[in-house]
């Protein structure tokens, strides 16, 4: 009768530590989310800070320089001055917006090619940055 009890007694013990285990293992993942708490975010609309990589001031090259100037300047800048000189002499392209079709010095900036898109225009005009 001893080896009954003891079996009987083993399950019970068996319930109760399956029974504690789950509870154990719905713990730490609270634990675990409270060391991962983000940080605090920043309030909406508050001004992102500019990278610094972007705000150094580039030189251009002579042909770039004949499009946006020679002064050294922000790549932001660069680009926004090529954007000037495009809608200034009408160069983007009527049907795909997209292209843009150089004029004589644009294409000393793009290699020669008569007309790039405008992704492929930032690639080339960086070769032009030092």
């Amino acid at each position: 009768m001893a080896t009954a009890k003891k079996a009987a007694s083993g399950k019970a013990a068996a319930k109760k530590s399956a029974a504690k285990a789950p509870a154990a293992k719905k713990a730490a993942p609270a634990k675990a989310a409270a060391k991962k708490a983000p940080a605090a975010k920043k309030a909406a609309g508050a001004p992102r800070a500019a990278n610094a990589a972007f705000m150094k001031p580039m030189t251009p090259s002579a042909d770039l320089g004949a499009v946006i100037g020679n002064k050294p300047m922000p790549r932001s800048e660069v680009a926004k001055q090529i954007w000037v000189y495009i809608k200034k002499h009408n160069l983007q392209d009527k049907d795909n917006k997209r292209m843009i079709n150089a004029d004589d010095n644009l294409k000393k900036v793009f290699g020669g090619k008569k007309q790039v898109s405008m992704f492929d225009m930032t690639k080339l005009v960086n070769g032009h940055l030092s």
